[in-house]
C-alpha cells in the first residue's frame, strides 16, 4: 500500500493516529465492539454516503477552477477543455470527468483559514472549526449514530484508513480500517473477516462464546468506561460479520465484470471507489476514500499530469457513472474534497503551488443533489471567492441534510456539554433539486 507524505511531516503513522490511541480507525474485532444503531429520517433522499478526501490539497487553479485568461504568474501550464455542461470548463486532463458533469454539483469559492495540513482535514472531515478543548465527531460518527443498517454489514468503512475520528461521540462510533487498498481483478481479503490460515467456522463459535462470558465477568466495570461501552455486542456482531456471505462478498470486488471494473482503473484509488460502490450497494451506510499525493509544492504539473490526475479522472468518473448504472446515485451521496486548495501565484522556484485555504473547490453528487450544476464564483485570478463563498461548515450542513439529518442536533460530551453536530453552518439550498 502506498502513503504520502504532506509537506509538515503528516505520514501514515500520524494520518492514522486515531486508529491507535484516538478509535477513528480500527480494524474489524476491535471496530465490531462499538457500533449503534439510530433511526432513518423519513423523506431523506440519501440513505448511505461516500466521503472522497484528498489528502494534501489538490490545486484548484489546475483541475475545476481554471483561469487561462489571468496573468502568467497564476495561470499553469494546462489548457481547459469544454464539459457536457454548455459554457462550463475544467482541466484538460480531466477529461472522462468532463463527460459527466451532469452527474455533479460542482462548487466553486468555497473558503476557509486554515492552512496546515492536519487541522484543515480535521475541517473539512467534520464541518467544525477545530477546537483545542474539543474533538469534533466526523461524518462517520454521527452517521453511525443516526442511521441504523444491517446487522451483517460495518455501519462505516475506511478504504484503507480515515482521518474522521468519532471525537466526544465515543470509539463505539470509528470506523472499521480496510488498512490496504483493493486491486481490480484480484480478491481483497480484509484482514480478521476472510476465515483464512486454517480457521473454522466452529473455532469462530468458540471465541463467540468466550467473549461472551468475557462481556458478563466484566460488565460492572465496563458501565463506568467509555472504551469499553457497547462490548456486550461484539461476540454476536463478529460471527454474524464472519459468516456472513453477504459481508464477505460485498468487499470482494473481483466479482465484478471486468467491463465494468476496468472503468474505474487499475490502481489502489480506482479499486478503492469500486470497493465503496460495492458496499453502499449491500447495504453500509458510510464509506471513506483516503487517496493522497496532492501536495505538490514542487514539479505540480508533471505530478498531476503523469500521476494525480489521470487515476483520479477514471476512479470519479466511474464512481458517479457506475452509482447511477446500478440505481444508487439518488440513494447515495457522494462528496469530494481536499483539505484546501493551492496557491494562484505559482512558486517559481519549486514550478509548484502552497497551501491556500481561502479558494477551494468541493463536489456533490447524489442523494438528492441537482447534478449538472456549478455553484460559487472565484475572482480573476482564482484567489479569492468573487462573492461570499461557502464555508466548510455550510457544506457538511448540506450534505448532512441530503441524509435527513438535521445538524443543528444537540449532542453532549461525556462531561454534559451541549454541542451542535455543526455549529456554525447553514443547508446551501441551491445544491438540491
Amino acid at each position: 500500500m502506498s502513503f504520502h507524505r504532506t509537506c509538515d511531516g503528516i505520514g501514515r503513522r500520524d494520518f492514522l493516529r486515531a486508529g491507535a490511541a484516538g478509535g477513528a480507525g480500527l480494524t474489524l474485532a476491535s471496530y465490531l465492539k462499538m457500533t449503534e444503531a439510530g433511526e432513518v429520517r423519513s423523506g431523506a433522499k440519501a440513505k448511505s454516503a461516500i466521503f472522497v478526501n484528498l489528502n494534501g490539497g489538490p490545486s484548484h487553479m489546475d483541475m475545476f477552477d481554471m483561469k487561462p485568461e489571468a496573468p502568467d504568474e497564476y495561470r499553469g501550464e494546462f489548457s481547459p477543455i469544454q464539459t457536457n455542461l454548455p459554457g462550463v470548463q475544467i482541466s484538460e486532463h480531466l477529461p472522462r470527468i468532463a463527460t459527466c458533469m451532469d452527474k455533479f454539483t460542482l462548487l466553486r469559492g468555497v473558503t476557509h483559514s486554515v492552512a496546515a495540513h492536519q487541522l484543515g482535514t480535521e475541517y473539512v472531515n467534520t464541518g467544525n472549526r477545530p477546537l483545542p478543548s474539543l474533538e469534533f465527531p466526523g461524518y462517520g460518527a454521527v452517521i453511525s449514530r443516526e442511521l441504523q443498517g444491517s446487522p451483517e454489514l460495518p455501519q462505516f468503512v475506511a478504504i484503507p484508513n480515515s482521518a474522521q475520528r468519532p471525537g466526544y461521540l465515543g470509539v463505539r462510533y470509528a470506523p472499521m480500517n480496510t488498512t490496504a487498498t483493493p486491486q481490480i481483478g484480484t480478491p481483497f481479503r480484509v484482514r480478521g473477516m476472510s476465515l483464512g490460515g486454517g480457521l473454522t467456522i466452529e473455532e469462530v463459535e468458540k471465541r463467540s462464546n468466550l467473549l461472551s462470558q468475557l462481556d458478563n465477568t466484566f460488565g460492572d466495570f465496563e458501565k463506568q468506561n467509555q472504551l469499553l461501552e457497547g462490548l456486550d455486542s461484539f461476540g454476536q456482531q463478529a460471527h454474524t460479520m464472519i459468516t456472513s456471505t453477504k459481508a464477505r462478498e460485498a468487499f470482494d470486488i473481483s466479482h465484478e465484470k471486468p467491463e465494468f471494473a476496468d472503468t474505474f482503473g487499475r490502481n489502489g484509488f480506482g479499486g478503492s471507489c469500486l470497493l465503496a460502490l460495492r458496499l453502499v450497494e449491500a447495504g453500509v451506510r458510510f464509506v471513506t476514500v483516503s487517496n493522497g499525493g496532492w501536495d505538490t509544492h514542487n514539479d505540480n504539473w508533471n505530478l498531476l499530469k503523469t500521476r494525480q490526475l489521470p487515476s483520479f479522472d477514471s476512479a470519479i468518473s466511474a464512481l458517479f457513472n457506475g452509482l447511477a448504472e446500478r440505481g444508487l446515485l439518488e440513494s447515495t451521496i457522494v462528496f469530494v474534497t481536499g483539505e484546501f486548495g493551492r496557491t494562484p501565484r505559482i512558486n517559481k522556484e519549486r514550478n509548484g503551488r502552497d497551501h491556500y485555504p481561502r479558494n477551494m473547490f468541493m463536489l456533490l453528487a447524489g442523494g438528492g443533489v441537482r447534478g449538472g450544476q456549478v455553484l460559487g464564483e472565484s475572482d480573476e485570478t482564482g484567489s479569492m471567492p468573487k462573492h461570499d463563498g461557502y464555508s466548510p461548515d455550510d457544506v457538511a450542513a448540506t450534505f448532512y441534510h441530503a441524509l435527513g439529518i438535521d445538524h443543528t442536533t444537540e449532542y453532549h460530551t461525556t462531561s454534559g456539554r451541549p454541542v451542535m453536530i455543526v455549529r456554525d453552518g447553514h443547508v446551501i439550498p441551491e445544491v438540491f433539486v
